[in-house]
């Protein structure tokens, strides 16, 4: 009988049971289910590598899409507002970024600039799209092969996205005026100038037209345009970087790099472009001297004990009051940063700058059009100048490198690279002496002296001291932004490494960067995108 109790209470308390958890369960279901966050919505201005391979791999962006958005606002913004930086755009964008999505679908990996949309200035041979250096001589020119650089980044997977005008033949720092496309504006303010000779890859980057872009320097022409569109513009060492497939100017000066509106992204473009290359002899002065990876220097805290030399030579005379304050209030921040500020003047040096400059363009583009052109219309400056087509000031820059080689004055010196003329060999040593003397990490001064000038104002064209040390030197110099000048004008500050000691410059930049975050968007390009 006991037994039989015993039997009929577990059954009654396991039905019990059942009930129970069948109400649990019901009750649970019954509840509203608690959503995930949304993914944040992808923002394409302003946006970084970094920001788009991260949607990329969330599964919100993909580079077709990407590409699309930067072509919506080119057609919306470029014309219309008649900043006019593009001289074209890829027809074979669209097609490039749906393969490269289809590679990332089925191997999970990104490249390093996986689906990255590039602005590359017209000087920058890119097969099969039309390369023209701003200059109507060689409309239709299609590269049979792209430059180091260009093709560098393609196999690191970007994509060309438009090829940016540009000061014709790269001739004058001060706009970016072409035959090819007219006269490119400042996004900033549209009265003004973006300088030149890369305005139209500053002005298309700054507006975010696309993500980042390529520039060549043989003066002036990464930094100036970087620093009047509050972009990072990298002028790294002569032979870091190969300049074969280049339009030249004078191959003597001219490094081509990146123009970015992030540190980190400037360094993302060197790191798949520097190295040897047996086409550009030059660069057999970079072995041994390229680390595995440069954005191992990306330290937030990279001005923390750093010394920073002040040349005080070239910021204490002839510069604008507002520029002036923006540079002072740089050095603060970066004292503030935990680095030490010391002025350095070196002796004789307005002695040492003088005389650099050779006028090399016959030689130089006379081989490019050998070596790459190969029209038998086009084969001397002569041909160019009979074309036509173009600005006052580039025919008066042809006409006068057809009578005019080697230095201006004491032509019986050679003119070298920075490896092997004296002159040049000479300056850096006393720069770098100098900074070894004072134990000074880099030299420091403003980009410009004076803020943009108005278009078509010649005289408002002053202050460029990209000019000064660099280019003569071959040493690497970076500028970054460092704020804003009446009229909405952006102003940078150049920061000038020894040879080779790139990594040096991006830890401080970066500091500096991350610091300060001076960088704003031009205002009337926003809509699309945000």
């Amino acid at each position: 009988m006991q037994q039989r109790i015993r039997i009929i209470h577990q059954v009654y308390r396991y039905a019990f049971l059942l009930l129970l958890n069948s109400y649990w369960l019901v009750s649970v279901q019954a509840q509203p289910r608690l959503k995930s966050p949304p993914a944040p919505t992808f923002q394409l201005v302003e946006t970084t590598i970094s920001d788009i391979h991260q949607a990329f791999r969330a599964g919100s962006l993909t580079s077709e899409q990407l590409v699309n958005e930067y072509l919506k606002r080119i057609q919306a913004y470029d014309q219309p507002t008649k900043l006019n930086s593009i001289i074209l755009v890829n027809p074979e964008a669209v097609v490039t970024a749906r393969a490269l999505d289809t590679e990332f679908r089925k191997t999970g990996k990104l490249r390093p600039l996986h689906g990255i949309p590039v602005i590359v200035k017209d000087n920058f041979n890119t097969k099969g799209l039309q390369t023209t250096g701003g200059s109507i001589a060689l409309k239709g020119f299609e590269p049979a092969e792209d430059s180091w650089q260009v093709r560098k980044l393609r196999e690191a997977g970007a994509i060309i996205l438009a090829k940016s005008n540009m000061a014709e033949w790269a001739f004058t720092p001060m706009h970016s005026q072409s035959s090819m496309a007219g006269e490119t504006l400042n996004p900033y303010n549209l009265a003004y100038v973006p300088a030149g000779s890369s305005g139209g890859t500053a002005a298309a980057v700054a507006a975010n037209l696309g993500t980042v872009g390529l520039g060549s320097d043989t003066g002036n022409s990464i930094r100036g345009p970087s620093s009047h569109n509050a972009l990072v513009g990298f002028r790294t060492s002569l032979g870091l970087v190969s300049r074969y497939g280049i339009i030249p100017l004078y191959t003597r000066n001219d490094v081509g790099g990146p123009m970015c509106r992030t540190v980190e992204d400037a360094v993302r473009l060197l790191e798949v472009t520097a190295g040897y290359d047996p086409s550009d002899p030059i660069t057999k002065n970079s072995q041994g001297k390229v680390p595995k990876s440069y954005t191992q220097f990306l330290r937030k805290d990279g001005l923390k004990g750093a010394r920073i030399g002040v040349l005080r030579q070239i910021t204490d005379k002839n510069i604008h009051p507002e520029i002036k304050q923006l540079f002072e209030q740089a050095l603060l921040d970066m004292t503030q940063a935990g680095a030490k500020t010391v002025d350095v003047t070196i002796t004789d040096f307005d002695s040492l700058r003088a005389n650099q400059w050779c006028a090399e363009f016959r030689t130089d583009v006379e081989d490019y059009l050998r070596t790459f052109v190969k029209r038998d219309t086009l084969k001397t400056l002569e041909d160019i100048i009979r074309v036509g087509g173009y600005s006052d000031i580039v025919r008066d820059r042809l006409t006068y490198q057809q009578t005019h080689t080697g230095r201006a004055s004491h032509p019986e010196i050679p003119c070298g690279d920075a490896f092997t003329d004296p002159l040049r060999i000479k300056y850096r040593k006393a720069i770098e002496a100098e900074m070894d003397r004072l134990h000074v990490d880099v030299l420091v001064y403003p980009s410009w002296n004076y803020p943009p000038a108005l278009v078509g104002d010649a005289k408002g064209y002053k202050g460029d001291n990209s000019q000064l040390i660099a280019p003569a030197t071959g040493q690497p110099a970076f500028t970054i932004p460092m704020g804003f000048t009446t009229g909405n004008l952006p102003a940078g500050i150049q920061f000038l490494g020894r040879m080779f000691d790139e990594p040096t410059l991006i830890r401080l930049v970066y500091g500096y960067e991350q610091k300060t975050h001076r960088r704003v968007a031009p205002k009337q390009f926003l809509a699309i995108g945000q």
